[in-house]
C-alpha cells in the first residue's frame, strides 16, 4: 500500500511505546512528528531512537520562538538529528526563521502561522490587526520570504495561503478530524482530512484519531491508519 500524506503525532510519555506506534503505523503514514513535550522528556536520544526505527520522515515540532541567535542556537543543537521538517513561530519575524533556515540547510525549515487552538476572537485579543484568515496568510508570506520551505497552518487557511506562496512550499495542517472520529481535543478550525487534501494542503496532521485505538492493541491501531490513510490515496 502506498503510504498516505498523513503525518501521524506521537504524543507518549513513553518511549518504547512511541516506537511501537512508529512500528504499527509505519506502512501507512508518510511522516512521525515530535513535539515540545516528547523532546523535552527524552531529548536528541529520543528522537534519534524514534528515528533508528523507521524509514520514514521526521517532523521535529518544536515552534521555536526567540530572537534569532537564539534561534539560531537552537536549530544547531538538532542539526545532528537531521530532521526533515523543524517548526518555528512565523510571528517571530524574517530575521528569526531565516536564523533557521540558515542553520539547517538540509531540513525543512518550517514556519508556524496561527495555532489551531485559536479562534478569530482570540486573535483579535491577542492584538493582530486582521482575523485568522488575514493573519496565517501574512504569516505564511513572511515565512516563505525568510527562506522556510514549508507552512503549518489551519485547513480554513490552506485555499488563501497557496494561493499567496505559491505552488512550492509544502502545506502541513493539523486541525483535522475525520468523518468517524469523536476524539475530543483543543482544536477549533479544523475539516476532514480529505477535505484538506483537496483544498491544496501536502500533509495533514492526525494523533488521537489514530493513537486511541492503541488501547485495543498494535493491530487495531494499525488498522485505523490503514483505514484512515485508505481514504487519501
Amino acid at each position: 500500500m502506498t503510504k498516505a500524506p498523513i503525518v501521524l503525532a506521537v504524543d507518549t510519555p513513553d518511549l518504547s511505546v512511541a516506537i511501537k506506534w512508529v512500528q504499527a503505523t509505519q506502512d501507512y503514514v508518510s511522516v512521525f512528528k515530535l513535539g515540545l513535550e516528547f523532546f523535552l522528556t527524552f531529548g536528541a536520544d529520543g528522537v534519534q531512537a524514534i528515528k533508528d526505527s523507521t524509514d520514514n520522515d521526521i517532523f521535529l515540532d518544536l515552534k521555536l520562538h526567540d530572537i534569532p541567535h537564539t534561534v539560531a542556537g537552537a536549530a544547531n543543537t538538532v542539526s545532528r538529528l537531521a530532521p526533515k521538517y523543524l517548526t518555528v513561530h512565523a510571528a517571530g519575524g524574517q530575521a528569526m526563521v531565516r536564523a533557521a533556515v540558515d542553520a539547517l540547510p538540509q531540513t525543512l525549515v518550517t514556519g508556524v502561522t496561527v495555532l489551531t487552538s485559536l479562534s478569530d476572537q482570540e486573535v483579535d485579543t491577542l492584538g493582530f490587526r486582521s482575523a485568522a484568515l488575514e493573519t496565517a496568510v501574512g504569516l505564511a508570506k513572511v515565512a516563505v520570504a525568510a527562506g522556510a520551505k514549508a507552512i503549518v497552518c489551519s485547513p480554513l487557511e490552506i485555499v488563501a495561503i497557496r494561493s499567496a506562496v505559491g505552488p512550492h512550499p509544502v502545506i502541513i495542517t493539523p486541525g483535522v478530524r475525520p468523518s468517524d472520529s469523536h476524539a475530543g481535543d483543543d482544536q477549533v478550525r479544523t475539516m476532514t482530512p480529505k477535505a484538506a487534501i483537496q483544498a491544496g494542503a501536502n500533509f495533514v496532521v492526525i494523533g488521537r484519531p489514530i493513537t486511541q485505538s492503541w488501547a485495543q492493541g498494535s493491530d487495531a491501531m494499525r488498522d485505523r491508519a490503514a483505514l484512515i490513510a485508505s481514504d487519501l490515496i
